[in-house]
Order: C-alpha cells, then structure tokens, then sequence
C-alpha cells in the first residue's frame, strides 16, 4: 500500500512539472508575439515598408514576366548576305587586273581581261566554217529546181523514146508480114514453075529468075523477122529507161535531203561561231552586281582555268539577319513580326522584321547530320535558322556587313 502510494505522488509531481512546461512555452510564444506586435505599434513605418516592398516585389514579378513573356531574343545570330563568287567562264592568260581588295564596284565594272587572241582565232575559223556550209547549202537548194526539171525531162525523153520503139516494132512486124505473102506468093509461084519446066513451057531462064525471086523473098522474110527483134529490143530498152526516169521523185528527195543536211551543216556552223563570239567575250570578266571586292586571289600573267574563283563579290545593299532560335523558342513567331537588332560592332539597334523560318534545323544541313538510331540518345533542344530583314532606310550607309555578331529580340506579342 505504501508503494502504491508512493508511485501515485511521483505521477502527480511528473503531471505538474509537464504542465508548467507547457505554460511556460505558451508563455514563451505570447511573449514574442506580444514583443512584435509592440515594435511594430512602436515603429508603424517598417510594418507599411515591409507591405510596400511586398507590393513592389509583385508588381516587379509581374512586369518582368510580361516583358519576356512578348519577346524571344538569341545571341546566335549574324549578319548575312549575298556573296557571288567571280570566276572565269574560260581558261587563259591574265593580260588585265582592275580592281582591289575591299573596293567598292558596280555591276558591269571590268574586273579582269584575259588574252583574247586564242579566241580570236577560234572566232575566225568558225566564220570560215560558216561561210563554206552557207555556199553548200546554196549549191544544194539550187540544184532542187534542176534536179526537177531534168528528171521531168527525163521521164519524157524516155515515154518518147518507149512510144517510138513500140511503133517500130509495129513497122517491122508489117514489113514482116509483107515479106512473108510476098514469100508465099513467089514460093506459089515457083511451085507453078516447076511444073511448067517440067513439061518445056517455059524457058530455063524464066525458071531461075523464079527460083531468085523465092529466094530473095525468103531473105526478105528473114530479115524482116530480125527487124523484128531488133524493134523488141528497143521496146525493152526504152521501158527500162521509163523505170529509170520514173524514179525521179526519190531522186529530188535525194536532192532535197542532202540540201537540209547542208542546212543543218550551216546552222551547227552558227552555233560554233556563236559560242566562239561567247568565248571571246568571256575573256573580259565583269561585275555582275553592286558590292565590295574580297578575298582577291588573281594577277597578271597567271594563267586561269574556267570555273577558278578570282573574287568573292559582297553585295552589302541587301543585308539580313540569320537567327538560329531554339526550337522552345518558335511557338508563337510568325512572319512578320517587329524585330529590335541589337549590333555589337556599333551598339545600337536596327528595326526589323521576320521574313521567313527555315525549313529545317541547322543539323539537318551540317555535313555530319547526327544519326539518332543507337542506344545512347541524349534529346537535345535544336535550333533553327529565322531570316529577319531590315525595315527599308534602316541602313542607308550600308555599314552592316556579313558576319556581324548581332543580338534579334523578337516582339512576339505582336
């Protein structure tokens, strides 16, 4: 009962202490609270600076926020522009260098002069060339109109000379006829005979005279079967003439072909002398636009190649911006959009505006693009080129040049 007791007072004791512990805590934290609310009743100024500076800390935030939430800006951006590589459209010797590094040109400005007496000669050779086609091709269409009219000809001389061997052959086949009934009729006649020296009526010479005449007769009827022939002959022959005139149709084709391959003979000499003209005007290099001449890599007396670069011609009067902007960055830019220019060369700004957004990102066009196929992929954020333009006057002295780091901020609350 005694320990009973005992245990019962320590847990009252271990009760009281947990409470003024307790009080004391909460005494603690009113005392604080009642430390703070006093300053700041004693100092009512910081209590309305801290609210001050709580209002400007948001407003602050808020208009930070606004200010880039209607822009996009990147430093990797450069000026750009149109380079015209100058070279030699032939090859040659360098007799002319007229111009220098860095000046300024204009389109048409003779650059360089190459020796011209190869291509002079070449020029005069094609004009010979020409001239012995030309006398061709004349020869050839003259001799159409003669190829017609004697082929014509010949086609008639030979109809004519077929009619005629056909009415010789008739002449000869009458004499033919002739001279066989006078055949017959004297062959009657010496049966007749015959039979008359037979009985002495008639004297031996009447008799022979009657035996020549048959004879001759024969002869006659012999001959008149070779006039005959000789008449067919003819008749072959003339018809084998007709089929030879009759081919004068294929012969003034023949004559005509060979007049439109002197015609073409003459055009490819035109063609010649054209590209020899060319080749000799090629010897004088010009300017193909306004610009600066750089990167000068030509003499006298060296002897070029066509195609060989001679200059790099910078045309400065048409300048842009190509800004390489994250991939993150395109959401809400559009063509058009205002652009500020910022140029480190001469700090100060150009307006601009977008012109365009590439195709592609800048990897697609390296000479390595990244394959992406194996195991050990990083995603990394892309960039791709947008071409900015300036507003029109922002340049006139045209003090931009290719190649100028530059730093576009895009309005794209615009």
């Amino acid at each position: 009962m005694a320990e009973s007791g005992k245990t019962n007072t320590q847990d009252i004791e271990v009760q009281d202490s947990g409470a003024r512990e307790t009080g004391t805590e909460e005494n603690s934290e009113l005392s604080k609270a009642n430390r703070a609310g006093s300053y700041f009743r004693e100092h009512p100024g910081v209590k309305w600076g801290l609210i001050l500076g709580l209002i400007i800390t948001v407003v602050g935030v808020m208009f930070v926020w606004q200010y880039y939430s209607v822009r996009e800006s990147t430093d990797d951006a450069q000026i750009d522009g149109h380079i015209t590589p100058i070279s030699s459209r032939v090859s040659g010797t360098v007799i002319e260098v007229n111009f220098r590094d860095n000046s300024s040109l204009k389109a048409g400005d003779v650059l360089v002069r190459l020796d011209p007496r190869d291509y002079e000669v070449a020029v005069a050779r094609a004009e010979a060339e020409l001239a012995d086609a030309q006398a061709s091709a004349n020869a050839a269409r003259t001799s159409i109109p003669i190829g017609n009219v004697t082929t014509t000809n010949q086609l008639a001389t030979a109809n004519a000379a077929r009619n005629a061997a056909s009415r010789e052959v008739d002449a000869a086949r009458a004499r033919l006829r002739e001279a066989e009934a006078n055949f017959q009729k004297v062959s009657r006649d010496l049966d007749r005979m015959k039979q008359l020296i037979a009985k002495d009526e008639i004297s031996r010479q009447q008799f022979d005279a009657t035996v020549a005449a048959a004879d001759a007769a024969r002869a006659a009827v012999d001959s008149a079967h070779a006039g005959v022939a000789t008449a067919e002959s003819r008749v072959a022959q003339a018809e084998a003439g007709v089929r030879t005139a009759q081919t004068a149709p294929e012969q003034v084709s023949v004559i005509r072909s060979r007049f439109g391959a002197a015609t073409a003979s003459v055009q490819k000499a035109v063609a010649v002398l054209q590209q020899a003209r060319l080749n000799l005007h090629y010897t004088v290099i010009e300017a193909p636009t306004n610009g600066i001449a750089s990167k000068r890599a030509v003499e006298v007396g060296q002897v070029v190649q066509a195609g060989q670069p001679l200059a790099a011609l910078v045309d400065i009067t048409n300048v842009f911006v190509t800004a390489n902007f994250k991939e993150t960055q395109l959401k809400d830019m559009r063509p058009g959009q205002p652009v500020k220019i910022h140029v480190d060369a001469y700090d100060r700004e150009f307006n601009g505006h977008i012109d365009s957004i590439g195709g592609a990102t800048g990897a697609r066009f390296s000479l390595l693009p990244p394959e992406n196929a194996t195991g050990n992929y990083v995603k990394v954020v892309q960039r791709i080129p947008v071409k900015i333009t300036l507003d029109k006057g922002e340049d006139p002295k045209h003090v931009l040049r290719p190649g100028m780091s530059v730093v576009p901020t895009v309005y794209i609350g615009k």
